[in-house]
């Protein structure tokens, strides 16, 4: 007799996604997967900005852009003008029947609608309601709009990404609106642990790209070490960094010493072991460009991808620089349910492949059953659940509350 699966962690949460673009989105799409119900709370007409986003202009001009898609699968889709007082009614009965709400508004947006965690808290006394801005709800920065890219460039992020010469560059993905994201959703996913429950969470995207700066940042403020740009290379051990191969890069990391002797070993070069200014780690560091130098002269003989299989069989570390749809075609990707096909989504009018989450349970990827959402394409059952009439839903749509 079989055992029964488990429920997701987050089965019958309900949770308000009243947010744009990427981080709280990404938020939402990490809840979603992990078994919550979530409805994203759009403006009539417009919807997500992100809807009109993306590398696919056909898509973009549909309200179905491929940024949008990225990360709003298994979510419904409600229209509101939250400008109207009847749209703020409704957002309130809402309210009574969700665990959490997710916003990222400027600070203070919410309290001018009349919608701010205050009144909503009268309403549901045990809301979880997370803030997500660039800068956090206090501070000199708090009214300033924040882009990935601005939170990337006064974080200190783009100051120590590139080499001596390439720096400052911006990371090649949203780095900033990522972390944010995964921030709020570990936070919100501790309130609803809490007992009682209800609180108030504010998420700085600034904060928490800092957070994730540890190594780095601690350098700094208890080292007195100044953080510097440093490419390819890892600043705290030698072999490691990015070496030449006969057709691209190989990444290496010869972090102890053991490591170090196997390379060396496994290039025929061990005369570097008894090299002094190769005696030891920090003797290593101190001339890791001769030491690259050294070992390139074996490693551009062959292609990277054979030298990755090589040293990590024997202990070491290594693999080749790839790009993005190499490793979504790699065994390791396919072969643990990471990208989901959604067939004949409508509004996009074929298939498409989006990514999960990055995590696991039970053996299990987390997985949803619908794709993302047309706009609005729920409004009609979700206000039915709260009682509102055919006829009254008619004349909102008619007057652009809905």
């Amino acid at each position: 007799m079989g055992t029964e699966p488990r429920p997701a962690p987050l089965a019958g949460i309900r949770v308000l996604d009243l947010t744009n673009v990427l981080a709280g989105p990404f938020a939402c799409h990490q809840l979603v997967h992990l078994g919550a119900e979530v409805i994203k709370v759009e403006a009539v007409g417009c919807g997500d900005l992100a809807r009109n986003l993306g590398a696919d202009p056909a898509l973009s001009a549909k309200g179905m852009g491929i940024s949008f898609l990225a990360q709003n699968a298994g979510k419904a889709s409600l229209t509101l003008n939250l400008k109207d007082p009847r749209g703020k009614a409704l957002l309130k009965r809402l309210v009574e029947t969700a665990d959490v709400l997710v916003e990222n508004f400027r600070p203070g947006v919410m309290d001018r609608l009349g919608l701010g965690y205050d009144v909503l808290k009268a309403v549901k006394p045990d809301l979880v309601y997370c803030a997500i801005s660039g800068f956090g709800q206090s501070g000199p920065w708090k009214d300033r709009p924040a882009y990935d890219q601005i939170v990337q460039g006064v974080s200190g992020v783009m100051s120590i990404t590139g080499s001596a010469d390439s720096a400052p560059l911006r990371v090649g993905y949203p780095l900033a609106d990522t972390i944010g994201g995964l921030t709020a959703a570990m936070a919100i996913s501790a309130a609803l642990n809490a007992k009682p429950r209800g609180t108030f969470i504010d998420v700085s995207m600034l904060e928490a790209v800092l957070a994730t700066m540890g190594w780095v940042v601690s350098n700094h403020l208890v080292g007195g070490v100044a953080p510097r740009a440093n490419g390819n290379e890892n600043p705290t051990s030698a072999p490691s960094g990015a070496f030449q191969c006969a057709d691209g890069l190989i990444n290496i990391a010869a972090n102890k010493n053991e490591q170090w002797q196997l390379l060396a070993t496994h290039l025929n070069r061990a005369d570097l072991l008894t090299r002094p200014e190769f005696a030891t780690r920090q003797d290593r560091i101190a001339h890791r460009l001769p030491l690259k130098a050294e070992l390139e002269t074996v490693l551009t003989t062959r292609p990277a991808r054979d030298w990755a299989r090589e040293l990590n069989a024997l202990g070491v570390p290594a693999g080749a620089v790839m790009t993005v749809p190499e490793v979504l075609a790699h065994p390791q990707i396919t072969g643990r349910d990471f990208v989901r096909r959604f067939e004949d989504v409508p509004g996009v009018a074929r298939d498409i492949d989006l990514v999960s989450i990055g995590a696991m349970l039970d053996g299990q990827r987390p997985a949803v059953d619908a794709p993302p959402p047309e706009l609005g394409q729920d409004t009609a059952r979700l206000l039915a659940t709260l009682g509102v009439t055919e006829d009254e839903r008619q004349t909102l749509a008619d007057e652009g509350v809905i």
